[in-house]
């Protein structure tokens, strides 16, 4: 596509096809004198050569009616047809061809204006200005329909960003794509870090990939605050940034600042200056900017509420484990990444009377009331637990707590009860995953009976009763640890087995090696329980 002028008055390069030297050098001369540039064929197939091989396509093309290889009207006709020259204009001219039907048939087959000679220098000048005028707004038009597509493109991917780093990518790669041209752009993260990000090579089709560069801004010595010179819409940017040409040089740049809020950072775009050709291209620019600094906004306040909703669903978790004689236990509680929302993940271990009561449960659903739900089952839990009720009875009772006061949830939870004396574990699962059970000579066992899950207002069988000997290892997790997409839960629990079956005798690097052979995907919280079962108090006591 050729420069656009916003002045329709501008000069133009026009292509003039008449195979009379004389007629060429009048309307030449004519042309320069009002301004314009011209380039000259003396028939139509070097015309259409000219326009295959220029570097610079002419705005118009006045074509003689009468050529020796060809019709102008089937030159016209060819530059039509060809996508690289459809929008120019041709004015068809004729000393012979002059009847209406001439004329008629000459607009019917594409040209844009038919002037008979001879042509008063007035008319000619003042039809090419016209033509020129009507033709550059019908480009504006195209090209300012064009970016308000890419502006629309890159605007979406700059609201579906997940992060600060997404954004900025997004940011970026919009700018340059709206204005094909290569763009930077500055930006506060929520977590208080300063971020420049710009393409390294020039974009010429506005459907490419730049490729994009994001690098951290240090803050300069003294100074808590990277941003303290981008206060104001002047475009001042830290000196320690380096850019590529011309986005570094001051002089040779377009930059446009974007607030969410008066008091915030704000987003800064760059793009060389010779890119902004329209009024409307600034414009286009600012609605990115101000779109980008939209959306930081609502991932600060999403980083804000989630940091506040992890502060609160820790507090709901046990500060500590009990110590017993009869098991050693250690847990890992990971929350789901920043872009996912929190869960109701939890766990409890609690020393009473009838032994040690261990127990990991999940709340369905991600959200803040998930969360609270997790605490107050936690909290009836421990209490039921506390006055002596055997697993099965707890259960029983958490889901008659939660048809009463949580009538729409549903919750998964496995409680087992250690007793002190003997061997003997009492395993209630209420449709959680099924313990682990690794016994001392490393061979494993899931214990897979299980009852309803909670909420359902659906009985629960007696409690299983499962012998394990001193030094078996219990294990209880949430699936965030195992659960994948479109991966069957058979195999990971099978692949859970056999990490367990070749890791280390202590709890807690039971857990460290779990993470580590199966790293979480941060879609999902993780809770973990790992119970070293010793000696019961009989064995101990001879």
């Amino acid at each position: 596509m050729t420069q656009q002028h916003s002045d329709d008055q501008a000069p133009a390069l026009i292509l003039v096809v008449d195979d009379d030297p004389t007629n060429r050098y009048v309307l030449a001369t004519t042309l320069e004198r009002g301004g314009h540039r011209v380039t000259t064929a003396e028939d139509g197939t070097r015309a259409l050569e000219l326009l295959r091989t220029a570097g610079e396509l002419p705005e118009i093309a006045i074509v003689d009616v009468r050529l020796p290889d060809m019709t102008g009207f089937e030159v016209c006709e060819h530059i039509k047809e060809n996508p690289a020259t459809a929008a120019m204009p041709v004015i068809n001219i004729s000393a012979s061809a002059i009847s209406a039907d001439d004329r008629t048939r000459g607009l019917y087959r594409g040209a844009d204006a038919y002037l008979v000679e001879p042509i008063a220098p007035g008319e000619l000048l003042a039809t090419v200005t016209a033509t020129l005028r009507y033709a550059r707004a019908r480009r504006r038009a195209e090209l300012l329909a064009d970016r308000l597509h890419l502006l629309n493109r890159a605007t979406l991917a700059v609201y579906s960003a997940t992060d600060a780093h997404e954004l900025i990518r997004a940011t970026t790669q919009g700018a340059a794509s709206v204005l094909r041209c290569d763009s930077a752009v500055f930006l506060h993260t929520p977590q208080g870090d300063a971020l420049v990000a710009h393409t390294t090579t020039q974009r010429q089709d506005p459907s490419s990939t730049a490729e994009t560069q994001v690098h951290p801004v240090p803050a300069p010595d003294g100074h808590d605050d990277a941003w303290t010179d981008l206060t104001d819409t002047t475009g001042g940017l830290p000196d320690r940034v380096s850019l590529p040409q011309p986005l570094s040089d001051p002089a040779g740049r377009r930059v446009v600042v974007g607030r969410a809020k008066p008091d915030r950072p704000p987003v800064v775009i760059l793009v060389p200056a010779s890119a902004v050709v329209l009024d409307d291209d600034h414009q286009l620019l600012h609605q990115l900017a101000r779109a980008s600094a939209l959306a930081l906004e609502a991932l600060r306040s999403y980083s804000e509420e989630h940091a506040l909703a992890l502060t609160l669903q820790r507090s709901f978790l046990p500060e500590k484990l009990p110590r017993t004689a009869r098991a050693d236990l250690a847990v890992r509680y990971l929350p789901a990444g920043e872009r996912a929302e929190i869960g109701g993940d939890f766990y409890e271990a609690i020393s009473t009377v009838n032994g040690l009561v261990v127990a990991v449960g999940d709340v369905a659903g991600h959200s803040l009331d998930a969360a609270m739900v997790m605490g107050q089952v936690r909290h009836a839990l421990r209490a039921y637990a506390l006055e002596g009720h055997p697993p099965h009875v707890i259960l029983s009772r958490l889901d008659h707590l939660l048809t009463s006061v949580e009538p729409s949830t549903a919750v998964t939870l496995c409680v087992v009860l250690i007793e002190y004396a003997s061997e003997t574990l009492h395993v209630a699962n209420a449709g959680h995953l099924p313990p682990l059970l690794r016994a001392p000579d490393g061979t494993t066992v899931y214990v897979e009976e299980h009852g309803p899950m909670l909420g359902l207002g659906l009985p629960h069988p007696p409690a299983l009763q499962v012998t394990a000997e001193s030094g078996s290892l219990l294990l209880l997790v949430t699936d965030g640890l195992i659960e994948r997409r479109h991966i069957d839960l058979q195999r990971s629990l099978d692949s859970l087995a056999r990490v367990l079956a070749r890791a280390p005798l202590s709890p807690e690097d039971v857990c460290d090696e779990l993470l580590d052979r199966l790293p979480p995907d941060g879609s999902d919280d993780i809770a973990i329980m790992a119970v070293h079962l010793n000696a019961p108090e009989a064995a101990r006591q001879r």
